[in-house]
């Protein structure tokens, strides 16, 4: 659960990341972030929820994930994969909704490595924002806490599969 500090080039107002040691097989970590049976399980810290996921992975290809409040309220998420390497790496971002039309507002460009290391997988979620501003909003909703929270039940589930 060893946390790395971003290398220089990724040290700038616009990039947050998450750099993690995962103690679970990098083919399992891949399954639990494609398989839209599985996101659900691990994706979002409580008491928040995952709901539902759809995915056409691929690059082109569209996702929705919708999460919920605590209150209740549904939060659909909508993307599109820019790139797909099976069992290696995700890119994705919230620019597009589906068929590259744009969003209402673009926030941000995620990638999320899977290499393996030791016992286990050297897991890395680098989220890109458009601006400053963005990446300070994201950092103040809770960026390093959950998704540090979602990393570690998505270490646990990749454990039972």
């Amino acid at each position: 659960m060893d946390t790395i500090v971003a290398p220089a080039h990724e040290a700038d107002d616009r990039t947050l990341v998450l750099d993690r040691h995962l103690a679970a097989p990098r083919a399992a970590l891949w399954r639990c972030w494609t398989d839209p049976a599985l996101l659900p399980r691990w994706f979002t810290p409580a008491p928040w929820q995952t709901v539902s996921a759809e995915f056409d992975l691929r690059p082109g290809g569209s996702s929705l994930i919708v999460m919920r409040s605590p209150e209740g309220e549904d939060f659909p998420n909508r993307g599109v994969y820019l790139a797909v390497e099976p069992g290696c790496r995700l890119v994705f971002t919230d620019a597009f909704t589906e068929a590259w039309l744009p969003s209402e507002r673009p926030f941000f460009v995620a990638e999320v490595t899977f290499e393996d290391q030791g016992d286990g997988t050297r897991y890395r979620a680098v989220a890109r924002h458009w601006t400053a501003e963005a990446r300070a909003e994201h950092e103040a909703m809770g960026f390093h806490e959950g998704w540090g929270a979602a990393a570690d039940q998505l270490e646990a589930l990749a454990k039972t599969l």
